[in-house]
C-alpha cells in the first residue's frame, strides 16, 4: 500500500483542475473556477483561472462541477502500528483515509509500545513514510507508558517530529503532572490534548449514566467526569498561560465550561467526533457494541448541545476519532466489549449532516477538517486552497447518496456505529502532494 513515486510532482509536473466548486474555508472562497498544481505545490487557484484555455502540455483534470477542496487533517487517530497490527496498519489505514478524502493523518501515541520516545516517533514517521497512501504524522504521549506519572522529553520528542501531546485514551488524572506538563509545553508552543474523562468516576461504565443505563442494566459514565477534568485543566491552564485541547467533547456541561473559558481567552480549543453529533445514547440499545465509545454517546439534549457549539464556534474542530476493534473484541458482552469506532471512512459525510441537515455551509463544515487543525498543530502549509500550499486535494459530491456497507470499508476493521445508515456527500478523488491516491471510479 506504499505511496507510489511521484515523478511528475517531483518534475513539476502541471496538472489543472478544471470546472470544479471551489471551497476554500480560509478565504471564503465558494465559487465556481480552477486550480493548477506543479508538482506537490499548489500553482494559481481561481474563478478566471484558465478563462482564455489551458496551455498545451498541462494535464487536465475534468471536476465536473464537483466540489475541489482542501485534503482533510483528521487529527485523532489510532493506526495499530505498532503492536496492534492486526487491528489496523498504516497501509489500511492510509487507505481508509484515503477513501475518506482525508490527507493528513494525526495518529495517536497509546501504541505498544508508546510513542514516548524520540525513536519511537522515527519509527513511526519512518514506517509511515513506506507504506501509507496519505501523509501520517504522529502526536507523543506525555508520560512516559502512559501512566500518567512521569513526564516524557518533551523537547526530543519535538525535534523528532511529535507535533502535539497527548496520552491517547487515557485522561492525565494528576493535577501535578498536568500542571507541569502544561507549563513545559509553552517552551515548544505545542499543544497538550486530554482524553477528558475522570478514570475514578468512570471506572465500570459502559455507557452514559442515566434513564437509558438504567433500563439496560449497565454501569454508566456522568458527564460530570468529563466536566470536571476539564474545569480543573482551565484552571491549569489560566496558571500556565499554556495551550490546551480537549480530545472529543460530548456533553453540554463541558460545553459550557470551555464556552467560558473562551470568553477569559484562554488558550483552550475542543474538537467532537461525528457520532457525538449524529447519535445519541439510544444506539446502544439492544446491546450494540459498535456504539460503545469513549466518552459514551450522551442524551439527545447533549448531541444538539454538541450541534450548537459547531455552529457557535465552541467546537474548533471535528475529527474522525478512528479507533478499530477487530470482531474479538467487540462480539462480547456490552460490559466486557471494547471502546471504539472505526470513523475514517465516514467522517465527512457524517459531518456533512450538519450542512444538509442544521444550516452550516459547507465551508463551516469543512474549515472543522481542515483549516482548523492545521492552524491548531502548526500545519501551515495545508488545509487551505492558495498558492504555495500544499497539493492535497479532495473532490467530493456532498448531495452523492450512498448507504454504509462495512463489506467495501477498507479499514482492516469494521466496527462503524454507521453501518448500513444512509448518508449524503461522497468522495471521489483524493490527491496527496500533487499525487493522485484515490479515484472513486476505479477503487
Amino acid at each position: 500500500m506504499k505511496r507510489p513515486a511521484n515523478p511528475g510532482a517531483e518534475k513539476g509536473k502541471l496538472v489543472a483542475y478544471l470546472n470544479a466548486r471551489l471551497l476554500d474555508p480560509a478565504s471564503g472562497l465558494d465559487t465556481p473556477g480552477a486550480l493548477l498544481t506543479t508538482g506537490d505545490q499548489i500553482a494559481d487557484v481561481g474563478p478566471r483561472l484558465f478563462s482564455g484555455g489551458v496551455p498545451s502540455g498541462v494535464e487536465v483534470v475534468d471536476c465536473g462541477g464537483h466540489c475541489l477542496a482542501p485534503g482533510l487533517i483528521d487529527m485523532h487517530a489510532f493506526v495499530g502500528e505498532p503492536g496492534a497490527e492486526h487491528k489496523e496498519s498504516f497501509a489500511s489505514a492510509s487507505a481508509a483515509a484515503a477513501a475518506g478524502g482525508i490527507t493528513t493523518l494525526i495518529c495517536l501515541p497509546n501504541t505498544d509500545p508508546a510513542i514516548d520516545e524520540p525513536a519511537i516517533v522515527e519509527y513511526v514517521e519512518r514506517r509511515a513514510r513506506e507504506n501509507s497512501l496519505v501523509r501520517v504524522q504522529p502526536m507523543a504521549a506525555v508520560t512516559k507508558g502512559l501512566k500518567g506519572e512521569e513526564m516524557t522529553e518533551m523537547g526530543l520528542l519535538v525535534e523528532a517530529g511529535a507535533v502535539a501531546f497527548t496520552d491517547g485514551d487515557r485522561a492525565i488524572a494528576s493535577a501535578r503532572v498536568m500542571r507541569r506538563a502544561l507549563a513545559y509545553s509553552t517552551l515548544f508552543g505545542k499543544l497538550v490534548i486530554q482524553h477528558a474523562e475522570d478514570p475514578s468516576l468512570a471506572r465500570d461504565g459502559a455507557m452514559n449514566e442515566g434513564d437509558v443505563s438504567t433500563r439496560l442494566g449497565l454501569a454508566g459514565i456522568p458527564t460530570a467526569a468529563e466536566a470536571m477534568v476539564v474545569e480543573r485543566d482551565v484552571r491549569l491552564v489560566a496558571l500556565t498561560g499554556a495551550r490546551y485541547h480537549v480530545a472529543q467533547v460530548s456533553a453540554a456541561d463541558t460545553l459550557e465550561v470551555i464556552r467560558a473559558a473562551k470568553k477569559r481567552r484562554l488558550n483552550v480549543t475542543c474538537g467532537t467526533a461525528p457520532h457525538y453529533f449524529a447519535l445519541n445514547e439510544n444506539a446502544v440499545n439492544d446491546y450494540r457494541t459498535f456504539a460503545k465509545v469513549s466518552p459514551p454517546l450522551r442524551t439527545e439534549d447533549d448531541r444538539l448541545a454538541v450541534i450548537e457549539a459547531i455552529k457557535d464556534g465552541t467546537i474548533d474542530v471535528i475529527v474522525s476519532a478512528h479507533l478499530p476493534q477487530d470482531v474479538e473484541s467487540k462480539r462480547l458482552p456490552f460490559a466486557q466489549a471494547a471502546f471504539g469506532a472505526a470513523g475514517l471512512e465516514t467522517m465527512l459525510a457524517v459531518a456533512l449532516t450538519l450542512h444538509h441537515s442544521h444550516g452550516l455551509s459547507l465551508n463551516e463544515v469543512l474549515a472543522r477538517m481542515t483549516v482548523g487543525p492545521a492552524k491548531l498543530l502548526g500545519l501551515n502549509s495545508r488545509g487551505v486552497l492558495r498558492a504555495g500550499a500544499k497539493a492535497d486535494l479532495m473532490l467530493f459530491d456532498p448531495d452523492k447518496p450512498w448507504r454504509v456497507n462495512v463489506d467495501k470499508l477498507k479499514g482492516k476493521s469494521k466496527n462503524t456505529p454507521f453501518e448500513s445508515i444512509p448518508l449524503s456527500g461522497k468522495v471521489l478523488m483524493t490527491v496527496v502532494d500533487g499525487l493522485k491516491v484515490y479515484d472513486a471510479a476505479t477503487a
